[in-house]
């Protein structure tokens, strides 16, 4: 697909996730930004996965587009990084301890693969690659990532995700120790959209 031009139609955005999470840190960084979204209606139900960020993300984008014709559609996939673990979990970060995974399961995972690493080796980050489908068949594309650290214990209980063990590179708090304003401002997702949004 190709990417769209400068001005794009004046048209609705849903955002193709079913996660509470990630719908409420998408919504509140568009919305600073100027921009509404809707959240991805529910009898769309789950959405087939790819092999890399840049196919999940067109996957979950391009379906809905094709169930709400005239509307523009956000899509996007993010994973964790970690340099000791050989780049994994990456895509499969969201169903890293199992088909059925919590995001618990996932953090415990963590934990136990890295039990035992130096603190410098414990290096990584998040990454995520958004798309939008526009009606007229263009889309947009941005990429986010955020460099960092994956501490021994959990510290915080907000965000969601990983970000109870992530610490921001110049940070002393985990992602899940932040305000969620602050967290809008530097996240991996924020970077991706502002990114997308300068295209348009």
């Amino acid at each position: 697909m190709r990417n769209a031009p400068r001005s794009t139609p004046d048209v609705e955005i849903v955002f193709a996730s079913g996660n509470p999470g990630k719908a409420r840190e998408v919504s509140a960084i568009l919305r600073s930004e100027g921009h509404e979204i809707l959240p991805m209606p529910m009898f769309i139900g789950e959405i087939e996965s790819g092999t890399s960020y840049l196919e999940n993300a067109r996957i979950k984008a391009w379906s809905v587009a094709r169930l709400l014709p005239g509307r523009a559609v956000l899509g996007d996939d993010a994973g964790v990084e970690i340099d000791a673990l050989a780049g994994r979990p990456g895509v499969h970060s969201a169903y890293f301890a199992g088909p059925a995974a919590t995001p618990g399961a996932n953090v415990d995972k963590v934990l136990r693969l890295l039990e035992g690493v130096a603190d410098d080796r414990r290096t990584g980050r998040y990454r995520v690659i958004a798309v939008l489908a526009l009606p007229t068949g263009a889309e947009v594309t941005g990429e986010g990532v955020l460099e960092g650290r994956f501490i021994s214990e959990r510290r915080g209980d907000g965000g969601f995700g990983y970000d109870p063990i992530f610490m921001p590179d110049g940070e002393t708090r985990t992602v899940a120790e932040m305000r969620s304003d602050e967290k809008n401002v530097m996240s991996h997702r924020a970077r991706a959209l502002r990114d997308l949004l300068a295209k348009l």
